[in-house]
């Protein structure tokens, strides 16, 4: 860790900006880490803010604002909030404005983005009637955070390398396979998780480093790495779910029976049903027509006392807030009992799983063979 003179040249711009010691101390113990790794080549977007009125950004050290094209426009002080906003023709912060602004920190400088901080530099451009500010950052950097915001940083150092395994292969297929020609990925669910360096932890880049441009290949093709949390007992073939068959991607006996959300249930009237559901006034009954072999949910049909509806799976899940669509029903007295199994879609790692294998002291190579039959571990070139 570095002395404390140079922690305070972080603390107390951060107090100026607004945070509490308390809120930044994870920050200060991390600092080593931001000066000393090396880089790598692989570059990933991600999109942080998407077409906000305005989005605040900083860097912790001096940084340099540049144009599309490169043009260095001018310099921002360290450990600053600045606010960029929409233009006419693009985007505007301070005195510059451009189709797109890119912040640049000097001497491995960290940026500020909304409410965190993360690695590489900040590209700033406009989408719609707003401003988006896109993360540029090292494919590596980016697993540190991903790995600590996806699983446990407690868990089993094999287990974290499978996720940062399959979290690089994950990330390098998005990018490959992008539709949005401005960035990669996102932050949430619907990618991966990345929260900057509010999520990485020392056992986060050890996992990384130790697995550093390993990756799950198919005839020598980046795989979907797909994951979830738990499965519930078995995992799904990724056509039953999916609808596109993947020889990779196969039903497998899953271990995570000491998951939390292993098992879970929840309670609903037949008022608040169709209010949920919608469309049918007062639900009455609850008919999967769709399920798989597992008996996940793919299609239900849902009958009222006003009428009838198909519903989908993802549309379930969202309506209800429940886990999973792995659940049977039962009615008493116009309650309707949902007992389910697992968290998330059912394919791939499942990473409860691959904590208890890993507790049983399986290695990270073994687990992901497991999970994603066929595929080879690779080295990036």
């Amino acid at each position: 860790m570095r002395q404390q003179q140079q922690s305070d040249y972080f603390v107390w711009p951060l107090r100026f900006l607004g945070f509490s010691f308390k809120s930044c101390s994870w920050l200060i113990g991390l600092l080593w880490v931001i000066f000393c790794l090396p880089g790598q080549a692989t570059e990933l977007r991600v999109a942080i803010q998407k077409g906000v009125n305005s989005v605040r950004v900083g860097s912790s050290t001096t940084a340099i604002v540049r144009d599309a094209g490169g043009k260095q426009l001018g310099e921002l002080s360290p450990l600053n909030s600045f606010n960029a906003t929409p233009d006419r023709t693009g985007v505007r912060l301070e005195q510059w404005q451009s189709n797109q602004l890119v912040i640049e920190p000097t001497l491995d400088g960290v940026v500020w983005i909304g409410d965190r901080w993360y690695r590489g530099k900040v590209r700033l451009l406009r989408q719609g009637n707003g401003v988006s500010a896109i993360n540029l950052v090292d494919l590596e950097k980016y697993l540190y955070s991903v790995v600590g915001a996806e699983a446990y940083p407690t868990w089993p150092l094999e287990a974290l390398k499978s996720q940062a395994v399959v979290a690089r292969t994950y990330a390098l297929y998005k990018s490959n396979t992008a539709s949005n020609r401005f960035y990669d990925l996102d932050t949430t669910t619907k990618t991966q998780v990345y929260k900057g360096l509010e999520t990485e932890h020392l056992s986060t880049f050890e996992a990384v480093n130790a697995t550093i441009a390993k990756v799950l290949t198919y005839q020598g093709k980046i795989i979907l790495a797909a994951f979830h949390s738990s499965s519930g007992g078995h995992t799904e073939n990724v056509e039953d779910v999916w609808n596109s068959s993947l020889p990779y991607l196969r039903g497998v006996v899953d271990y995570d029976q000491q998951a939390p959300v292993f098992a879970w249930s929840k309670s609903f009237s037949a008022s608040q049903l169709g209010s949920l559901l919608g469309g049918v006034g007062n639900v009455r009954s609850l008919v999967p027509e769709r399920t798989t072999p597992h008996g996940r949910i793919i299609t239900l049909k849902v009958v009222g006392n006003r009428g009838s509806r198909r519903i989908t799976d993802d549309q379930l899940r969202q309506a209800l807030d429940i886990k999973s669509t792995l659940f049977t029903v039962s009615t008493d007295n116009g309650t309707f009992q949902i007992d389910g199994r697992g968290y998330g879609h059912g394919i791939g790692l499942s990473q409860w799983g691959s904590y208890y294998l890993a507790q049983q002291g399986v290695l990270y190579d073994q687990i992901l063979s497991h999970y994603y039959q066929n595929a080879q571990l690779t080295n990036l070139n």
